[in-house]
């Protein structure tokens, strides 16, 4: 059975690089651009894993993945968040809003793999 991957990623370029990767290894991807746009292919397709940016328009990535982590329909969803913010108070707000992981930017396309890997078997 396929997993599937929903990424959340406003820099176009980024959200195709991701799609590609993604696939090539056999996961269902669905992209999107926003926070809003996120929260609603959440509740339509229920992926395996959520691949999100934290910098995006309207609501960020760290409100996205607080509403997911809050719903009991999905607070089961792996989320990893995928940012350009380096510093602890973002490292640990990822944490407060219950985020599985966090990867900066720029990152290791074999170190997203694994950690996706890693959260998506079972």
């Amino acid at each position: 059975m396929q997993k599937k991957i929903l990424i959340v990623e406003d820099e176009e370029s980024l959200l195709k690089l991701e799609s590609i990767l993604l696939t090539t290894k056999g996961y269902l991807v669905q992209g999107v651009t926003s926070g809003l746009a996120a929260l609603e292919a959440i509740d339509e397709e229920m992926p395996d894993l959520v691949l999100l940016d934290v910098m995006l328009p309207k609501m960020d990535g760290f409100e996205v993945c607080s509403r997911i982590k809050q719903n009991p329909a999905t607070k089961h969803i792996p989320v990893v968040l995928l940012t350009a913010k380096k510093t602890p108070e973002d490292f640990n707000r990822g944490q407060e809003v219950g985020a599985d992981e966090y990867i900066t930017k720029p990152f290791k396309s074999a170190k997203v793999m694994e950690t996706i890997a890693e959260l998506v078997k079972g």
